[in-house]
C-alpha cells in the first residue's frame, strides 16, 4: 500500500456520550469494511463548521441525535485506506456529542452496528492508540476534565 504524499488530511469525529450512574458511556459503531469498533467520523464538509460535520456524521453513521460542543476535546491520527491500494494519514478532531436520543432508522443502519460501552472498555476496543488514550482519560476523570459541564448535565 502506497501513501499519498506526506500530507496529513483533517477529519472530524463525534464522540457520542451519555452518563449512567455518574459514569460516561460511549456509543461505538462498527466500521463498514472491517467491522472494527470506531466512533463516527468523516471528511470536513464545505460550508459546515467542523462540529456541525461531526454532528451530521453521528446521525448518519450511528443514528445519534444530541448536542455537540464546538471545541474539540482531542485529536488522534490514523492511516486511511483509499481505492487502488493507496492510503493517507488523517488527523481526526474529536467533538463530544451528548446523545439525547437514538433514531430507530438511520442512513447507515444496514451497514453498521452500534453499542454503548464504558469509556474504559471503548478504549480497549479501538485500534488507534491516541483515541484509546483519550477514552482512558475520560474514564479516569469520569469526563470531568474534558467534557464541558453544561454538556454532562444533558444526559
Amino acid at each position: 500500500m502506497s501513501t499519498i504524499a506526506e500530507l496529513v488530511i483533517p477529519q472530524t469525529a463525534a464522540l457520542p456520550l451519555r452518563w449512567n450512574s455518574g459514569k460516561p458511556r460511549v456509543l461505538m459503531i462498527t466500521s463498514r469494511e472491517t467491522q472494527r469498533w470506531v466512533i463516527p467520523k468523516g471528511w470536513f464538509m464545505k460550508g459546515k463548521k467542523p462540529w456541525e460535520t461531526a454532528r451530521i456524521e453521528a446521525c448518519e453513521e450511528a443514528g445519534a441525535l444530541g448536542k455537540v460542543h464546538a471545541k474539540p476535546i482531542g485529536t488522534y491520527h490514523y492511516v486511511k485506506a483509499l481505492p487502488r491500494g493507496e492510503s493517507c494519514r488523517c488527523k481526526v478532531f474529536v467533538f463530544p456529542l451528548m446523545v439525547e436520543r437514538l433514531k430507530k432508522n438511520w442512513k447507515e443502519r444496514d451497514e453498521r452496528s452500534r453499542r454503548w460501552f464504558s469509556a474504559k472498555k471503548a478504549a480497549k476496543l479501538v485500534s488507534e492508540p491516541e483515541l484509546s488514550a483519550l477514552l482512558l482519560e475520560i474514564a479516569a476523570s469520569q469526563g470531568a476534565d474534558l467534557i464541558p459541564g453544561k454538556l454532562r448535565s444533558i444526559s
